[in-house]
């Protein structure tokens, strides 16, 4: 059967949506597989208390000091994570902070394992550095 040049074939209205499946479902395993390594920060086994929750300042970013089991010292700037570093360069950064910003909240999260005096050492240590005041990072307990 073959056509002559007075008739017109409709146009098509159905769309293919295979590749669109596809490409939805690469994303689907891209983004399972890279969600897990979006934990920022450091492992800390948070001591687990019933506590009244802080009030921070709206639209500030607090900085948080976190202190692993080995003792080691951390600062989260902004959600930006840092490597391990001695108590010294740690007040030394927050103090520049603080220079800065000084209405900036300042918050521990010291690992449940971590000895007590190396926790009240740093708090007393950020005290030095220029934080108005120190939060401590908890958990809920499970119920």
């Amino acid at each position: 059967m073959a056509m002559t040049p007075h008739q017109r074939r409709k146009p098509m209205s159905d769309i293919n949506v295979v590749p669109y499946i596809d490409v939805m479902l690469v994303l689907l395993v891209i983004f399972m597989i890279t969600a897990p390594m979006l934990n920022q920060g450091v492992k800390v086994d948070l001591p687990k208390t019933v506590s009244k929750p802080i009030t921070l300042q709206k639209n500030a970013e607090p900085l948080i000091v976190s202190v692993d089991a080995n003792g080691a010292y951390f600062l989260n700037v902004g959600g930006k994570g840092s490597k391990p570093m001695p108590l010294s360069e740690l007040t030394d950064k927050v103090a520049k902070i603080l220079k800065a910003k000084p209405q900036t909240d300042v918050l521990v999260r010291g690992d449940s394992h971590v000895e007590y005096g190396t926790v009240v050492s740093l708090m007393a240590a950020l005290r030095q550095a220029g934080a108005p005041s120190v939060g401590l990072i908890t958990e809920k307990p499970r119920s």
